[in-house]
């Protein structure tokens, strides 16, 4: 074997190492499914969502947090308008969504370097809490993209994430509000940390 073949190996070895070990984010979700609320949200009748953060601590993407919290507002925006219309009791539920992890792939990496990059995942959990501080429910949001779908979609895949896990903390939000009933994660069985 010459030399010529010999650097087109050890070359195509080294981009599929980084390709396998860009494809998975290390991200996980601790369940699929989130337990009920202690109690249906229409027993509050005024609900208040706070902006998206980070944890404490945690550096992250603004971009992506950004859009998160433009989505959550969105879906929100016309049962919130509906729900918060009802007589005021002084009962208020504040709903605090915070992202414990990102790891968001956008932008010229992307475009650049397409699946090299890695996966992108995403974890928010939302804390209930009544106006006395008692806590109501803390489900957790998780949403990935693989390597491969994000960089050949050119990030797309990687945005559309961003708007998944708003759509599930939304959608929590509603269908727990007439009854308590708790909703999914987003994650399947392979984004589960293992205990």
């Amino acid at each position: 074997m010459n030399n010529k073949h010999r650097t087109v190996l050890l070359a195509s070895a080294i981009v599929s190492v980084a390709l396998l070990q860009g494809c998975a984010t290390k991200i996980k979700a601790s369940s699929t499914d989130n337990p009920p609320p202690a109690k249906a949200f229409s027993a509050y009748s005024h609900i208040e969502v706070k902006p998206v953060v980070f944890k404490a601590g945690y550096k992250g993407d603004a971009a992506g947090l950004a859009k998160i919290d433009e989505n959550l507002k969105k879906d929100l925006e016309p049962k919130l308008a509906q729900w918060n219309a009802r007589v005021a009791t002084g009962n208020t539920l504040v709903v605090e969504p915070v992202i414990e992890e990102m790891s968001f792939k956008h932008g010229a990496k992307r475009v650049l370097l397409g699946p090299l990059v890695g996966g992108s995942g995403v974890l928010m959990r939302v804390t209930f809490r009544d106006n006395m501080g008692k806590v109501i429910a803390t489900p957790e949001f998780f949403q990935r993209t693989a390597a491969f779908s994000g960089g050949f979609t050119m990030g797309t895949m990687d945005n559309l994430m961003l708007t998944r896990v708003a759509n599930l903390a939304s959608d929590y939000i509603i269908a727990n509000y007439d009854k308590a009933v708790g909703g999914p994660t987003g994650a399947d069985d392979q984004s589960v940390k293992a205990n």
